[in-house]
């Protein structure tokens, strides 16, 4: 008959496998380390070896996936400058909050301040002209969702689309450089501040 010992059972238990759900693809962990050397020390710290040493992750697996870092790095940015769209029915405040909001996270999700730096400087000429051509693109999105609805009549007709989203993004950079971050409520003071010359 087994009786009790009076201890507890300190012998320790298997732990039970990871879900498949919650453990990161390879695909996710080149990215993530991607972008967090992109973002803290530039484009020159993004190397195939320096992505499998922080990735913890043979380099073999990396150039299985993608020819070299060019490629990689591409791979990685491209699904940034696809924003989702605003609301067909947004009211010009939630356009403006939207446009602000993607002009932010294409920085602090993207390229960071470290891939800005290097992309003014012209530091290496093939990440300044990829970063460009994706920057571009999604910028380009952020525009044509402003003039559709110029065209419909929610913001402002003559608005200078190019030269408004020169002011957002110029706006971000500039609380950076006057306070070496930017405030959690920067997105509701420069919509505050610009809604006027927005909207309809």
């Amino acid at each position: 008959m087994l009786r009790w010992s009076g201890r507890p059972d300190t012998r320790q238990k298997r732990p039970k496998a990871m879900d498949a759900a919650t453990t990161p693809s390879p695909e996710q962990r080149i990215a993530d380390t991607v972008l967090l050397l992109l973002r803290t020390k530039g484009p020159k710290a993004v190397t195939i070896e320096a992505v499998a040493n922080v990735a913890g992750m043979a380099r073999t697996t990396i150039y299985r996936r993608y020819r070299d870092r060019s490629e990689m790095l591409k791979a990685v940015m491209e699904p940034l400058t696809r924003p989702a769209p605003p609301e067909p029915e947004a009211t010009a405040e939630e356009l403006l909050r939207w446009v602000v909001e993607q002009s932010r996270l294409s920085v602090d999700e993207g390229i960071g301040l470290g891939g800005l730096a290097a992309l003014v400087t012209e530091q290496e000429p093939w990440f300044t002209e990829l970063m460009r051509s994706l920057l571009m693109r999604h910028r380009q999105m952020l525009a044509e969702a402003i003039r559709r609805h110029c065209d419909d009549g929610t913001v402002c007709a003559d608005l200078d689309v190019e030269t408004f989203l020169d002011c957002v993004v110029g706006a971000y950079f500039a609380e950076q450089a006057r306070r070496g971050e930017v405030d959690e409520d920067w997105p509701a003071r420069i919509t505050r501040t610009l809604l006027p010359t927005f909207a309809a």
